[in-house]
């Protein structure tokens, strides 16, 4: 979280990450990764009116922030929830799949890969 937060957005705070990493049930539960699959048809792009978020060629959204009027549909939009809404800038906290969260991952357990999610 912190690799994504400082590498793409300058900042310290996991707060600006586009991976949260969470456990997911008590003592025995496990750590569960929320970071965008990289849909070809990504349903955030396709309910964002103003054109901000667009497909990317091979998956996932790019974000024209000038674009952006910060409506946050693409947020209700995202199949896996793994968009949140950054509330000082305004705009919404996109993966950008550059893999900054595996090249840094301590435990190795991060991967990126071809996906067909949402095709």
């Amino acid at each position: 979280m912190l690799a994504c937060a400082r590498t793409v957005h300058g900042d310290y705070s996991p707060v600006k990450s586009a991976i949260q990493i969470r456990s997911s049930g008590g003592l025995q539960g496990k750590f569960v990764a929320d970071i965008c699959r990289g849909c070809i048809h990504p349903p955030c792009a396709q309910a964002c009116a103003t054109g901000a978020l667009t497909a990317r060629k091979g998956g996932g959204v790019g974000l024209h922030r000038e674009k952006c009027i910060g409506c946050k549909k693409c947020i209700d939009a995202c199949l896996v929830g793994a968009i949140r809404f950054d509330q000082r800038e305004g705009i919404p906290i996109i993966c950008i799949q550059c893999g900054a969260c595996t090249k840094n991952c301590p435990h190795g357990v991060l991967r990126m890969e071809v996906s067909s999610y949402a095709e």
